[in-house]
């Protein structure tokens, strides 16, 4: 499916056509490519985001699957209601979006994820146990540290709910911006992306 704002195949959103709030992160484009890329998504397959602020990566999800659902779980009404303008704008209707906080919410998601991606929600391990609970057998999940101590706590869970082929990538991105007269590269903020899977 292809969106009048994005009229390509090619993930990869430019960060500049999606609404933002101050204040409320977003997955810049590249580290974008790279959850996806863990993701291994079908065009039916069932995502559930937890903590997707902006709501990009729905979005995207959305625009790759387009016979799937992709449920974004949101507890603050203003950021729920950003994700939903942003689906608005690229015509993006397979995306469902939950105002609740997790893990308490999570019981209440139908249908079952294939793959659940873990951008925020605390405790971590807490989030990570209930969400994977609900994973399907053979699903993915992916998780996003932007600290070493979010990295422990999602290693930690990963072990003890015995996660299997578990990737650890950690983004390293510049790009390239003019600061006066001079054409410099300036470092996105590194994030770590962890994601495994659960056997049948």
């Amino acid at each position: 499916m292809t969106s009048s704002r994005w009229p390509y195949v090619t993930p990869g959103i430019a960060d500049d056509l999606f609404e933002r709030l101050p204040g409320i992160p977003m997955s810049k484009r590249e580290v974008r490519v790279l959850l996806l890329s863990q993701m291994r998504l079908k065009s039916n397959s069932v995502i559930w985001d937890i903590g997707a602020g902006t709501g990009t990566i729905p979005i995207e999800v959305g625009l790759l699957c387009s016979q799937g659902t992709v449920i974004a779980v949101e507890r603050d009404e203003d950021v729920a209601n950003l994700i939903r303008r942003n689906c608005e704008l690229f015509g993006v209707q397979n995306v469902l979006v939950v105002e609740g906080s997790a893990p308490d919410c999570l019981a209440d998601l139908h249908p079952a994820p294939d793959c659940i991606i873990v951008e925020g929600g605390r405790p971590i391990k807490v989030v990570l146990e209930t969400a994977w609970a609900h994973l399907s057998g053979g699903g993915n999940i992916v998780a996003t540290a932007a600290s070493l101590d979010q990295l422990y706590a999602i290693s930690e869970a990963f072990a003890a709910l015995q996660v299997r082929n578990v990737e650890v990538v950690q983004s390293s991105i510049n790009r390239l911006e003019r600061r006066g007269n001079q054409q410099t590269l300036a470092a996105l903020n590194p994030i770590f992306v962890l994601s495994g899977e659960k056997l049948e």
